[in-house]
């Protein structure tokens, strides 16, 4: 994805105009003041307008924006002296699928995500967020390192899922996302998970299973991609923007349902326009969850985190009877 997205596209002429505006009185030494705050007010207006109604689908693209801010980037921005890990220990090191130890106000934590790429370049060499099998047992190790010295444990979900190739089929990439599902769920130490951008599929719930689920209002979390399931329910992708309406993938919707705990909000036309304010946001809505959980006592907290995603999936069934058979 390139550039801005076609339901932007007007708020930037309005900004792009704006800058024009100011460089030219700059230079001119002409007073726009008026024409300046003219069109502030407009391009403001324009923005609620726009992304107060929001689809299901615009969301989706929004999570993928290119300039969105990434694990790497909220590492930067909320914790200090972040120091990354690397390897599972078995096979090698995956870059798609980063963690490390830093402190968050001070206090020592585990810090694990997804990684993408800004450009072609580091896309491909981050596999777009893609993880193979010795990223999960990578993640694993970690969970288990904090566990061992009692730190907290933060999780940046953002991919559209796992690595579907060969080599990571033959390396288990089934057996390794599996493990991560059990073991999480038994992890001694609080864990916050965070959906940032796209939550694919087992490739998010491969470091997924929290005490509390935190998710960002354009981020998107879903069990395959509104194209796939396009493709597979009319046989046809082009249907993608039916297909994420219907498939309630959205923080709201999400929210709705009781699969995530906190809606974190984003600056106005998404947390790519203000990565700072942002972080901002992030790091109170972390912080305060932590906080929620962090002194609970250990088999309490498990048990609670199991009971949290057993809860998940409610559904009712119709019995049938002899006059309902009749009508």
């Amino acid at each position: 994805m390139n550039g801005d997205l076609d339901f932007e596209k007007p708020i930037t002429e309005i900004e792009k105009r704006i800058k024009e505006l100011r460089n030219f009185a700059k230079g001119k030494r002409i007073d726009f003041t008026k024409e300046i705050g003219e069109l502030e007010r407009k391009a403001r207006q324009l923005k609620k307008e726009v992304f107060s109604s929001l689809t299901a689908w615009q969301r989706t693209q929004l999570a993928r924006h290119l300039k969105r801010p990434t694990t790497l980037d909220y590492i930067g921005m909320l914790f200090e002296d972040f120091i990354e890990l690397h390897g599972d220990r078995s096979f090698g090191d995956d870059r798609a699928l980063i963690g490390g130890l830093a402190k968050l106000d001070g206090e020592g934590i585990v810090v694990i995500g997804h990684q993408k790429g800004k450009d072609t370049r580091e896309n491909i060499a981050r596999n777009f967020g893609m993880a193979h099998p010795e990223g999960y047992r990578k993640a694993l190790r970690l969970m288990k390192f904090a566990q061992k010295f009692s730190k907290p444990v933060i999780c940046f979900i953002d991919t559209p899922g796992a690595y579907p190739g060969l080599e990571a089929e033959e390396r288990g990439q089934f057996e390794a996302i599996a493990r991560n599902l059990r073991d999480m769920s038994q992890v001694y130490t609080p864990i916050i998970v965070i959906v940032i951008g796209e939550g694919g599929s087992g490739g998010a719930l491969g470091i997924g299973i929290g005490d509390k689920i935190l998710m960002m209002e354009n981020a998107v979390y879903f069990v395959c991609t509104p194209e796939a399931c396009s493709a597979i329910l009319w046989r046809d992708s082009a249907k993608a923007d039916v297909a994420a309406e219907a498939s309630w993938i959205t923080a709201p919707a999400l929210f709705k349902l009781g699969i995530i705990d906190e809606i974190v909000p984003e600056p106005s036309g998404g947390a790519h326009r203000d990565p700072g304010l942002a972080a901002q946001e992030l790091k109170k809505a972390v912080l305060k969850n932590l906080g929620l959980i962090k002194n609970i006592n250990k088999d309490e907290l498990l048990q609670m985190r199991y009971e949290k995603f057993r809860k998940m999936g409610v559904f009712t069934e119709e019995i049938e009877t002899t006059e309902s058979r009749k009508l």
